[in-house]
């Protein structure tokens, strides 16, 4: 195999900021959530948020491009399709992928347009509001797709957010079958629960006939099983999944691996950005399920390298940070 994770997903430039909870009152944002908004909104936010609170970081992202260079640090082999444009946040996002050890489709000539631009607002409670501007990325389209690359990976991943644009949801739908023809197996993010609430039909496309893995929180399983009850939950997560990872916030987790269930219990921490938690819970366990670990173990370094991220500001971990981590595995 020459990469252990093969991830699809959309590419944006991160900037985040610290607000208060009256910004969103006073904006008229929903609180923790992720709202699409177009061009003109984000220029006009962006001149806002810059001038009251100041940018605090920049960093390519992107659901799955998150989980995909936690991955990469931990030291799994990585590719990543996505769509950036020809223009200097475009150059910014693909060095950034670079640099964390990740190969992508991008490292060659890009289209014209605008790179797609994620305002990332956190408020004091650690709580993360994404107000996300597509642009090109919305127009990821299953060309991008590199299929030698992906019949000679073990996993392939593929981010829920994909769901909200008709052209990016033909690629993942695309992904899945490519991996089916070559045995390669499938895992799956919801990635925000907006995407279950407002897109499900979309997400049951793309799952199709089910997936090996699927990666997502409390509250979206409960929206996908229609239920707000959390063991019937878990129940309808089996008739799509083959194996899945729930993520339940500071009770830990629960990783099923197609016969037993493993409580994974959380790792205390304070919060102050929880922002990527999930992303690299995602990315940590597909890196020790692709190494040989089994699923209690995934789950111990998921949840230690998740409860490290939120501790900090940022969707994910400097290069040094992931090492460490890893005695996690031996329990």
């Amino acid at each position: 195999m020459t990469y252990h994770i093969y991830g699809i997903g959309n590419a944006l430039v991160d900037k985040e900021f610290e607000v208060q909870d009256e910004f969103f009152t006073k904006a008229g944002i929903e609180k923790g959530m992720m709202t699409l908004i177009e061009e003109d909104q984000l220029h006009t936010m962006l001149d806002t948020l810059s001038t009251d609170y100041g940018l605090k970081k920049r960093a390519c992202g992107g659901s799955a491009a998150n989980s995909i260079i936690g991955a990469s640090y931990f030291g799994a082999k990585t590719f990543y399709t996505c769509n950036v444009a020809n223009d200097e946040a475009g150059d910014f996002y693909v060095q950034d992928l670079q640099a964390a050890g990740v190969d992508t489709n991008m490292d060659g000539d890009r289209d014209s347009g605008v790179t797609g631009k994620c305002l990332v607002m956190v408020t004091p409670d650690a709580e993360r509001t994404m107000n996300t501007y597509l642009g090109i990325t919305s127009e990821l389209h299953a060309k991008h797709i590199n299929e030698e690359a992906l019949k000679n990976s073990d996993y392939v991943y593929i981010e829920g957010y994909l769901v909200t644009s008709d052209t990016s949801r033909a690629a993942a739908i695309q992904v899945m079958e490519l991996a089916k023809k070559h045995g390669v197996k499938t895992a799956i993010t919801f990635s925000d629960p907006a995407m279950v609430q407002f897109f499900k039909d979309g997400l049951k496309e793309i799952i199709g006939d089910g997936v090996d893995l699927l990666f997502c929180n409390e509250q979206e399983a409960m929206l996908f099983a229609d239920t707000d009850n959390l063991d019937d939950a878990v129940e309808a997560m089996k008739s799509v999944a083959k194996t899945f990872a729930i993520t339940l916030g500071s009770k830990g987790a629960l990783a099923f691996d197609g016969e037993l269930m493993h409580p994974i219990i959380p790792n205390p921490t304070t919060a102050v950005d929880s922002n990527g938690a999930g992303d690299m819970f995602a990315g940590a366990f597909l890196y020790a399920i692709t190494h040989g670990h089994d699923f209690a173990a995934a789950g111990r370094l998921a949840s230690a390298a998740s409860s490290k991220v939120v501790s900090q500001f940022g969707p994910r971990l400097e290069a040094e940070q992931h090492e460490p981590l890893k005695s996690a595995l031996d329990g």
